[in-house]
């Protein structure tokens, strides 16, 4: 299709009137057709009182309809096929094969999501039925769901423009709890922002649905997220991005006359711990499998692997050795934006200047503009632990290894540690005890534990966690990605004696949606 450089605000195509942007192949700096108009206040305003006013209506659709819904989106953002693929390749730099994988783990997430709007069980349904001559107290009739909040504001991820952005994890989750949507597109991928915007708009189209189920508003900088945030009509917002971003948006919705909830995905610094049996048994192998993960699309992913924790000896001096001659023979590849460059480039720059901290192997730069030079660094645990700084972490193929005088002070090190995203233990022979003491540890301060393994790949499923406590993300006690995120864009409503005619369809007696429900505390039978 045509780019037009104009919104969707509900069924409407509008050409923002605010400051001109334009997205640029990051391996070039050449700036891509067309020109996209901001977003006015006003038409941030619009879009938002069109979702509102789609809110009760679309809430209220049977998981039935709801469910086709999302399908029809997947089948549209297949259908855009290689003009989809090429536009975000121009837009990231990242290769064919990464955009295609986006493109279907696009698709599959919507179909998973549908699927769990068919099961029910997200609606949580619960009834306790009267006991009218119960003494000393009757009980009365209770009948509990769970129903949408309302519209949710979402920010698009920069680093995955297909999978986590107009039609990703977060306006899909929104999407199946019955919530419309209001994304503004990270201003690196417009066009592809565009494309997918089409396919969402021809889905509520197709489905009947109202029009303010779904808007698309261009904008950078943080005068058009504040407007989206503070909008009185916004009953949450989905962010990922930095940890400065996303403390801004948080302050901006606390400071609401009614505030808001605000699921932050923001940074990690994803530790592996290195244990001594691991790299006695397979220290070459694990130094090629860090320095994949660690380089893959130049390290722009919030879980790839930036800290390393080990037991200093000559285990991990060979695997030093190891990782030395894997990095030096990576190429860089080109990063998302000359910004996110920039960004790397600074970060490099200050890790490498605390006091302790040693470069202990660097990759070769690719051609081209914005390509990423992969670091490798250390520390001893001391510093690490004296040094908050440390723990800030780098968007970007940077890590550091902290070197401890035992597995003792490993452990000090994993107490230490701020919220995270994931964390990794790598272990053999004779490291039972240590694992053992650190999985209570790291289960308090990461969304997901990951044995001999690596946590760069995120798999969208029912037992999915990407979430952490803070700074990882705003609320630990959500998902980002996988089924469970729907659950952050509902929340409980009790129905005490509501007359059976005036009760929502999945409270009825008979279960016409065929629900997963509870009743009288027992499961009841489908």
């Amino acid at each position: 299709m045509p780019l037009t450089g104009a919104m969707f605000l509900g069924a409407e195509r509008r050409t923002g009137t605010g400051p001109a942007l334009a997205a640029a192949d990051p391996r070039t700096d050449t700036p891509l057709e067309p020109a996209y108009g901001s977003a006015t206040p006003d038409d941030i305003a619009h879009a938002c009182v069109l979702a509102q006013r789609a809110a009760p209506s679309y809430g209220a659709t049977s998981p039935e309809r709801r469910a086709t819904f999302l399908e029809r989106i997947a089948d549209r953002v297949e259908a855009l096929g290689g003009e989809l693929i090429n536009r975000a390749v121009a837009e990231t730099g990242l290769a064919t094969g990464r955009m295609t994988a986006e493109r279907d783990r696009a698709a599959a997430q919507l179909r998973i999501f549908a699927a769990e709007v068919r099961d029910g069980g997200w609606a949580e349904v619960r009834i306790d039925r009267a006991l009218r001559h119960r003494s000393p107290e009757p009980r009365p009739d209770l009948r509990e769901r769970h129903l949408a909040l309302g519209p949710v504001a979402v920010f698009g991820a920069a680093e995955s423009p297909i999978a986590r952005s107009v039609a990703g994890e977060a306006t899909t989750a929104a999407l199946a709890a019955g919530c419309p949507v209001v994304v503004r597109p990270p201003s690196s991928h417009l066009g592809t922002a565009e494309l997918l915007g089409s396919a969402v708009a021809a889905a509520v189209r197709h489905s009947e649905l109202p029009e303010g189920v779904f808007s698309l508003v261009f904008g950078s900088g943080a005068e058009t997220g504040r407007t989206l945030v503070t909008d009185p009509r916004i009953r949450a917002v989905s962010f990922t991005g930095s940890r400065a971003g996303g403390a801004a948006l948080l302050r901006t919705a606390a400071a609401r006359p009614e505030p808001i909830p605000v699921y932050a995905e923001m940074t990690s610094l994803n530790p592996v711990f290195l244990l001594p049996g691991a790299l006695r048994e397979r220290s070459a192998e694990l130094a090629e499998a860090f320095t994949r993960e660690l380089t893959r699309d130049a390290g722009q992913f919030r879980t790839a692997p930036g800290l390393l924790v080990a037991a200093d000896g000559l285990e991990l001096a060979e695997f030093l050795v190891a990782a030395r001659t894997a990095l030096t023979a990576y190429t860089g590849a080109t990063m998302l934006t000359r910004e996110v460059h920039a960004a790397y480039e600074r970060a490099t720059a200050a890790l490498a200047a605390v006091e302790d901290v040693r470069e202990v192997a660097a990759g070769r730069p690719g051609e081209g503009a914005n390509t990423c030079v992969a670091r490798l660094f250390t520390v001893p645990a001391g510093r690490f632990l004296a040094e908050p700084a440390l723990q800030d972490g780098v968007f970007g193929a940077a890590a550091t290894v902290v070197t401890c005088r035992d597995t003792e002070q490993l452990v000090e090190v994993a107490h230490a540690l701020q919220g995270q995203l994931t964390a990794t233990v790598h272990h053999g022979t004779g490291d039972r005890d240590t694992a053992r003491a650190l999985l209570p540890l790291l289960e308090g301060k990461a969304g997901r534990v990951v044995y001999d393994g690596w946590p760069t790949g995120v798999e969208v499923g029912y037992a999915t966690v990407h979430s952490g406590p803070f700074p990882a993300a705003s609320d630990a006690r959500t998902t980002a990605i996988g089924t469970l995120a729907v659950r952050r864009y509902l929340r409980p409503v009790c129905y005490q004696d509501v007359p059976a005619e005036l009760l929502p369809a999945a409270l009825h007696d008979d279960n016409p949606y065929g629900l997963r429900r509870r009743l009288d505390g027992a499961r009841e039978q489908r």
